[in-house]
């Protein structure tokens, strides 16, 4: 077990690999040099996690590119799928290559975290709403049942468990229930992807946080018609791409989450 004094984890996220259209051509790069930058930190972090869209297609070429740039970092990395992770078979290539179960959703204990994987994009639709299901909300009741309240959460998923724009499907239909069974916790850290941007908010005791895309930009809510790839200058793009360090300071405090883009 991980020092708690000295714990940290990065996310990544929304690698896209295998889109080819403005303003990012080569995702690839981009993302190499966003582990390059991981590999570059002071002190390593104990593991990486992906919160979903490891590719754009669901290729098998697509997951094998991606899965070869991550084993670089020489990382452990825990997934979880993004809606165009799962467009074949119902997402049964990705759960096979990337899942540490066979229904997507798990959580493991590290540094004195407890990290929960969600899975809240089976059965997506084009502009829908994210969704956990019954059966998976009763697994985290149970998992959650074993924990003390001092327990620190950790919980990772695709798109995000609070409402941040309706109108784009940009939230988690049933995430009050989940929130139901995580707010009693005193140290609630939820980190997703999807929406490609930092935001953050914070509810009590539970601290919600979006995070960069390495692959591109979309546009904040409401801020155009559809959400979908923001076309920016070439010079502008990895200034809206990057990566998140998250540091345990103490079992007493919140984590310390720092986002880092690739320019600076």
């Amino acid at each position: 077990m991980a020092d708690a004094a000295s714990f940290s984890f990065v996310q990544i996220s929304d690698s896209h690999i295998g889109f080819n259209k403005a303003p990012n051509p080569d995702p690839a790069s981009t993302f190499q040099q966003a582990l390059q930058r991981i590999k570059s930190l002071p002190a390593q972090p104990a593991f990486m996690i992906h919160t979903g869209d490891v590719s754009h297609l669901s290729k098998p070429d697509q997951f094998d590119t991606a899965e070869q740039i991550i084993k670089e970092t020489g990382l452990e990395t825990h997934y979880v799928p993004g809606e165009h992770d799962i467009l074949i078979d119902d997402g049964r290539p990705f759960f096979e290559r990337f899942s540490k179960s066979s229904d997507g959703w798990y959580s493991f204990d590290q540094g004195g975290v407890h990290f929960i994987a969600l899975v809240n994009v089976l059965g997506f639709k084009s502009g829908g709403f994210g969704h956990l299901g019954e059966e998976q909300l009763a697994w985290l009741q149970s998992d959650l049942k074993a924990r003390s309240a001092s327990t620190p959460i950790v919980v990772f998923t695709h798109i995000p468990l609070w409402m941040v724009y309706d109108k784009w499907g940009w939230g988690t239909d049933d995430a009050a229930q989940a929130m139901s069974y995580l707010k009693p916790f005193g140290s609630v850290t939820v980190l997703n992807g999807h929406i490609h941007q930092v935001m953050q908010k914070i509810e009590g005791t539970v601290s919600f946080h979006t995070a960069y895309s390495t692959a591109y930009p979309q546009p904040a809510p409401g801020s155009a018609p559809n959400p979908g790839p923001m076309k920016v200058d070439a010079g502008r793009l990895k200034s809206l791409l990057g990566i998140r360090n998250v540091n345990l300071l103490s079992s007493t405090q919140p984590l310390a989450i720092i986002d880092t883009p690739l320019s600076a």
